[in-house]
């Protein structure tokens, strides 16, 4: 879908596309600076403060809370950022991660538990290295280290992030998937899990269960009950819990917070027993800086042995890049009243999370105007998986370009109407049915835009492949 995309946008950028559409919308992917959003201001400048002390540090081009960050962020890694940081990310920085933490959870954190990584994606990656069966391995009830053969299980649910499959493909491992449930907001069934996990133990040893809350691609928000329900069933199963929680400031229902994992694992008195990694980063919120490659993860509850193995696999990459930690501190130790660049901070994270909010809505109450189309409501993250009908006449056509139906539809929007959306099938969905995912992030104008060719589309393909 990427390549014919970029071959559309290629011929138009010629002049010699004969395609009816101006130009081609991307509503592939959750780039936010790719889809329009601005930098923030304070990000931009403390990161060049960072890069260049000598010229920024020494002038009044920048506000007097740009200068001191920088200085103290600068001082904290030898005295440049092109030194290499400890192999867990500056320690400045995991201290500031692990006082956010505590204060989103009103719960402390230990700074010593914190790693910072580039991005969300590589603290998943490294994690699930170390879970891997052919490199190390547990005992049957509890995370205690030691080492054997045998394929390690990860419960990924269905839909998922693609991140997922391919790291589990890459390090032969079992998937084992668990539907989410479209006809309950997309919750989790927690009751079909213990028998998705004996059926999976002929097969390999379960470990780890993923949950992304908020989801991607479904966008929905867990509920508190559910996420205790997957709570008790990790603890009775001896699972360790991957909490993807990257979109965990991108909640647009009204009057409700974020809840992570980890503040409810301690409200049921389980911090003492209970394994939990849980994932953050500075490409989604408020920040959108996803070419920067920030983020971080936290542990508890790990085998002391487990803990200097995660060391080791983290020494190998040598440091997360020093930009992306300056902006992970950002998102974790912004601008405070009555500093310099506190109003310009606030008001421009207000502009961007607002908008997102419109316009979340706006793609729910459109799409749902559509005869054929449903879509849930979203709730928090930056997409909506609408469920579409497509006649099975279009099997024909669809086999003809060796495609899945729902790809050769996806195909055919791009190639009629200019817009670029990713096939339910590329996250896997519950057999019989057909999604696309689109993201929200293109501007309001655009998002009219494309629904408006969307329902022209889906109306002339229904009207194509309608059987009399």
């Amino acid at each position: 879908m990427y390549t014919h995309t970029h071959t559309h946008t290629h011929t138009h950028t010629q002049g010699v596309s004969d395609y009816p559409f101006k130009r081609v919308l991307f509503c592939n992917i959750g780039d936010c600076q790719a889809m329009g959003q601005r930098p923030m201001t304070f990000v931009r400048q403390l990161v060049a403060a960072c890069l260049d002390p000598t010229t920024l540090l020494n002038s009044q081009l920048y506000p007097e809370d740009v200068r001191k960050r920088a200085q103290e962020i600068v001082a904290s890694n030898k005295g440049s950022m092109g030194c290499y940081s400890d192999s867990r990310g500056i320690e400045l920085i995991r201290r500031h991660v692990a006082d956010f933490i505590g204060r989103r959870d009103n719960i402390s954190c230990n700074w010593k538990n914190v790693y910072l990584e580039n991005g969300g994606s590589d603290g998943i990656k490294t994690l699930l290295f170390m879970c891997m069966a052919e490199h190390n391995q547990w005992g049957e009830d509890t995370f205690t280290y030691h080492r054997k053969a045998e394929k390690t299980g990860i419960l990924i649910p269905i839909p998922q992030y693609p991140l997922y499959t391919a790291t589990i493909s890459e390090m032969n491992a079992h998937q084992i998937s668990y539907l989410v449930d479209e006809d309950d907001n997309w919750s989790i069934d927690v009751s079909k899990l213990p028998q998705l996990v004996k059926e999976a133990r002929e097969h390999c040893q379960p470990r780890v269960m993923v949950v992304i809350n908020p989801g991607n691609p479904t966008g929905q928000n867990l509920p508190l009950e559910n996420m205790k329900e997957i709570v008790r069933f990790c603890h009775k199963e001896g699972l360790l819990l991957f909490s993807d929680e990257v979109y965990q400031e991108n909640i647009w229902e009204e009057d409700v917070e974020f809840q992570s994992f980890r503040k409810i694992i301690h409200s049921m008195g389980l911090e003492n027993d209970f394994q939990l990694a849980s994932f953050n980063s500075t490409s989604k919120g408020h920040i959108g800086e996803c070419g920067m490659r920030g983020g971080y993860m936290e542990v508890m509850g790990l085998d002391p042995e487990l803990m200097k193995e995660l060391y080791k696999i983290c020494s190998t990459k040598l440091c997360p890049n020093t930009p992306g930690q300056v902006v992970t501190d950002v998102m974790v130790n912004p601008p405070q009243p009555g500093d310099p660049s506190y109003e310009l901070f606030d008001q421009e994270r207000r502009d961007i999370l607002q908008a997102l909010k419109r316009k979340a809505e706006l793609v729910y109450t459109r799409m749902n105007e559509i005869p054929g189309v449903r879509c849930n409501r979203i709730q928090g993250a930056m997409y909506a998986f609408p469920r579409i009908t497509i006649p099975e006449e279009a099997w024909e056509d669809a086999r003809k370009e060796n495609m899945e139906l729902d790809t050769y539809y996806c195909l055919e929007f791009l190639r009629q109407k200019g817009v670029c959306v990713v096939p339910g099938s590329g996250f896997g969905q519950k057999k019989g049915t057909w999604h696309f995912r689109t993201t929200i992030l293109p501007s309001e104008e655009d998002l009219e835009d494309m629904l408006e060719r969307f329902k022209d589309f889906h109306t002339s393909f229904l009207h194509k492949y309608h059987k009399p």
